[in-house]
């Protein structure tokens, strides 16, 4: 893995993560670091969960697959946020 793919799935993590926690209900309290976290799974996994059913790569920007990526991490922000937001500081 190059240097440059890695900061790509930091600069992609970050986008989908921050678009998720747009869309999730209510105010997240997670840090910069889990959002990003957060984003490079659901992209991941979003796409994998897009190509399960039959959205193929196609030119340009793949609206479809996009928005399952978002709604993942809308909902792994919200579940980040639940879990992280439990922790109890001593």
């Amino acid at each position: 893995m190059s240097i440059g793919s890695i900061i790509g799935a930091l600069v992609i993590g970050l986008i989908i993560g921050l678009l998720g926690k747009l869309v999730a209900p209510g105010k997240q309290g997670i840090p910069l670091w889990l959002t990003i976290v957060v984003g490079i799974a659901a992209a991941f996994l979003g796409t994998f969960v897009a190509r399960i059913f039959g959205v193929e790569d196609t030119p340009g920007i793949d609206w479809i697959e996009l928005v399952v990526q978002i709604a993942i991490a809308a909902v792994g922000v919200t579940l980040a946020a639940g879990v992280y937001g439990k922790r109890s500081v001593h």
